[in-house]
């Protein structure tokens, strides 16, 4: 075993028990046991039954040795079946009643995906704000160039580099968050008129913006499991006009999925010799969950046809709407529809964030997230199999942040998303992440917020509900 010894025996861990379907109470083999089968030291084996109780995966009880504490998952959701042509999009009120819920103290916050304040750096990032208003004086409060600051570009090239792709500063422009960015990008490549190739399911604001724009969406199907596959993209492209496609390559929302890395590659292939930019949404790649950060597509990029867009509101500070988009050969249309837009993005947001990432705290700090979000995930898919109505699937991700879960068939995700409103409880029904009728029973749930038992009670409301709307 190589890299991180201990996290790959956690991890073989759990693929073993997951394949024989272990349950819950069932010991571990003994740390000798596994010193022999896997070659390492005794060391390792202790850190590795750390890591996993860190997770709450499993429990350590005095002279009985390690079990197992959680179920394994259900069956992974089914991605749809999808008729292949373009529709429009209709579903504007209710994903405006979703989003009513950003920011609501009055909801246990499921439907939104976004961590909660408690995993994030807010008195850090606080001190820093505090510190640079008293050394730069007033400099905060003028306009930022229209690009965005020098110093944050530069760390914005660094993270890219992480992910496989090498960008300068020069060819980074910041937005006021990923919805900025992604507008911007889809601006750039499409005009009222054009089609656009997306995911079902995908993040619904992608239909929100092709609405927008007078712009038609094509779908194809997204499995949990490896989400858009090459061969569904290449269909679509030989027998429709496409002009842009817009995919979530690590981590899609709200399925979950990670794309292979040679099915990004041939993704980008495909729609470059057909002369069709990819726009690649990012928000998520720095919540893997594995040892390795998953490459963005543009790693695979030689002409400049993806534009990677990206913020830090799902892993820093959603507040302060610092986002970016890579636009490729189109960085020059990029930057003008970025200046009538809204000129540039807020000065002293970026000035903290640089300063941030500068001092070298960001990959602690995500480090740190991601293990606190993976424990919430695992107590989150014990909960749901234990609560929920038999027949239920859920998806567990190797990276981002939301759970998305197949309900049996008579349950109406949109009824269910009204009820739990009914109980302070907010939840994202399926029907808003496709143009198409088939995601009607299925749920998506946020996870990264700490386990409480306001959390735990909720998540077992929303069982009963569905549980009564199956019978």
């Amino acid at each position: 075993m190589r890299g991180c010894k201990y996290l790959e025996l956690a991890e073989a861990l759990v693929a073993a028990r997951e394949s024989r379907a272990g349950g819950v109470g069932e010991r571990l083999p003994s740390v000798r046991t596994l010193r022999a089968r896997y070659g390492v030291s005794i060391n390792t084996v202790l850190a590795a039954y750390g890591e996993l109780e860190a997770r709450g995966l499993v429990e350590a009880r005095p002279r009985s040795g390690y079990f197992w504490r959680l179920a394994p998952p259900s069956l992974p959701p089914r991605p749809p079946e999808l008729e292949l042509r373009p529709r429009e999009m209709t579903k504007g009120a209710l994903i405006a009643r979703v989003l009513a819920s950003v920011g609501s103290a009055h909801l246990v916050p499921l439907g939104i995906n976004c961590p909660a304040p408690e995993f994030l750096p807010g008195r850090a990032l606080g001190r820093i704000a505090g510190q640079l208003v008293r050394q730069q004086g007033a400099d905060h409060v003028g306009y930022a160039p229209v690009e965005g600051l020098w110093a944050l570009r530069e760390q914005i090239a660094v993270r890219a580099a992480g992910a496989g792709c090498r960008v300068s500063p020069g060819e980074v422009l910041v937005t006021s968050g990923a919805m900025e960015a992604l507008y911007v990008a889809l601006r750039a490549v499409l005009r009222p008129g054009d089609t656009a190739l997306i995911a079902a399911p995908s993040y619904f604001c992608f239909q929100q913006l092709l609405e927008n724009l007078g712009v038609r969406a094509v779908e194809i199907p997204s499995s949990p499991e490896h989400g858009v596959r090459p061969q569904d993209v290449r269909r679509a492209v030989e027998q429709i006009s496409i002009q842009a496609c817009i995919l979530t390559p690590n981590f899609n929302n709200p399925d979950g999925s990670l794309m292979p890395d040679a099915a990004k590659a041939e993704i980008v292939d495909i729609l470059t010799a057909r002369g069709i930019p990819l726009i690649e949404d990012d928000v998520a790649g720095d919540l893997h969950l594995a040892p390795r950060r998953p490459p963005l597509a543009k790693a695979f990029d030689r002409q400049g046809m993806v534009l990677t867009c990206s913020s830090f509101s799902k892993a820093l500070c959603p507040g302060y709407r610092i986002g970016w988009v890579l636009p490729g050969r189109w960085f020059a249309k990029a930057l003008a529809v970025k200046a009538t837009t809204n000129v540039s993005s807020a000065t002293l947001p970026q000035m903290v964030v640089a300063a941030y990432l500068c001092q070298g705290r960001y990959d602690r700090h995500v480090r740190r997230l991601r293990s606190r979000i993976a424990r919430s995930m695992e107590a989150m898919a014990a909960a749901v199999a234990r609560c929920f109505p038999p027949g239920t699937r859920q998806t567990r991700p190797q990276g981002g942040g939301v759970v998305w879960i197949e309900l049996p068939r008579s349950v109406d995700a949109v009824e269910l998303f009204f009820r739990a409103r009914e109980q302070g409880i907010g939840i994202a029904p399926g029907t808003i992440f496709s143009l198409h009728g088939q995601l009607d029973h299925f749920v998506r749930l946020n996870a990264a917020v700490p386990w409480t038992s306001q959390i735990e009670d909720a998540v077992a409301a929303l069982g009963r509900l569905a549980a009564g709307m199956a019978a």
